[in-house]
């Protein structure tokens, strides 16, 4: 009788496995949170590096703070690093890298999941496509590129609405709960459906509400707007290869045939290379001479615009910080900091938070160079 009811224990066991496998709801208790490893996870395409890589200068002396001062406590800089999850920390000041720490058994060729950080790469990318004609400008209605999408007051809905968060669509961003929005697009496998069961809470460009919702519909207007070719492939093209990335990267699908990328998140990649994104912008979209995103993209992008519903802290999928700093941003604590009147940039990457206020050390250790 043991024997059987152990026997039946296993054969439950394995088919709560295989459950989890093929829906949201039983992925999302099996994995249970996100994780900066979860490239392994999903299917995605791989945006190539080219033969010539852009490589930071190392310094004649590293200049690692040893001890730091955040709020009224001092603290050892390294140890507070690994207390607080670190995997990665990047201080780079005129193209040399003053600082580059690895913690947690990761190195330089460690693949760390973006998470929001690849909203400001979908920014981007917009950007872009405009510039190349894909798309004519922010102005456009939405149901331009898809149609499916329906209700009261949905023709008013702009692709500058879904940059600037202010769509109207009602989304829980919560990752705790299995049965919300952020659930169904990190977990689902169908996200074109996710995006047409959005509704309308309130009316588009009236209120900022931050919502991955609006920067995965921004990733099915680029998709459907490429006209075939698929955006981990525009990334490579207008990003990947001309920034002369060291590693290849990827970018998680919803599904493996056919599927879409995950634009609100998941573009997989080491410390060095998202230092390079932070370069781009520095440098206005310009990378050693050679235009790559339109200046005034930047420019707009980074410039705060509370018209329309707009925050004074977000601007087409980045975020705004004092003294003119904006950041990329993602959770776990993924960041992209950069701060132009220092001509640096700052990259920590961890396995979550910690009991640390990123924003705020960065800025104090803008402060220190």
């Amino acid at each position: 009788m043991k024997y059987l009811l152990k026997l039946i224990n296993i054969f439950s066991l394995v088919a709560i496995l295989l459950i989890a496998s093929s829906c949201k709801i039983g992925r999302f208790v099996y994995y249970n949170f996100a994780n900066i490893t979860d490239h392994k996870i999903f299917p995605a395409r791989t945006a190539s590096n080219d033969s010539v890589k852009f490589t930071f200068n190392d310094p004649i002396k590293p200049k690692i703070p040893r001890l730091v001062t955040f709020g009224d406590k001092e603290y050892n800089f390294e140890e507070y690093l690994v207390k607080n999850k670190t995997v990665a920390f990047l201080i780079i000041k005129n193209d040399t890298l003053l600082c580059e720490k690895y913690y947690r058994g990761y190195n330089e060729a460690s693949v760390v999941n973006s998470f929001s950080m690849a909203k400001s790469v979908t920014s981007i990318l917009i950007g872009c496509a405009i510039e190349d004609g894909f798309i004519q400008s922010v102005e456009e209605p939405v149901i331009k590129y898809i149609p499916e999408l329906k209700g009261n007051g949905i023709e008013k809905l702009s692709i500058k609405n879904l940059l600037q968060m202010t769509s109207g669509f009602e989304y829980n961003e919560s990752y705790i709960n299995p049965f919300g929005d952020a659930a169904t697009f990190y977990y689902g496998r169908n996200l074109p459906k996710a995006l047409f069961n959005l509704e309308l809470k309130n009316a588009p460009g009236t209120l900022f509400s931050y919502s991955s919702g609006d920067s995965q519909m921004l990733g099915l207007v680029l998709d459907r707007a490429l006209k075939g070719k698929k955006i981990t492939e525009y990334l490579q093209e207008k990003l990947w290869k001309p920034l002369g990335m060291e590693y290849d990267a990827t970018w998680s699908l919803d599904r493996k045939k056919d599927g879409l990328e995950k634009t609100f998140c998941c573009l997989n990649a080491r410390a060095r290379d998202f230092a390079k994104i932070g370069r781009l912008y520095l440098n206005k979209g310009n990378w050693n001479g050679k235009q790559i995103v339109k200046k005034e993209w930047v420019e707009v992008s980074t410039t705060a615009d509370t018209l329309e519903g707009g925050a004074h802290d977000y601007k087409y999928q980045w975020w705004l910080e004092k003294d003119g700093n904006y950041m990329a941003q993602g959770i776990l604590g993924q960041y992209i900091y950069v701060v132009p009147k220092k001509n640096m940039i700052i990259v920590r990457l961890g396995e979550n938070y910690g009991n640390a206020n990123w924003e705020s050390i960065m800025y104090s250790l803008s402060n220190l160079y």
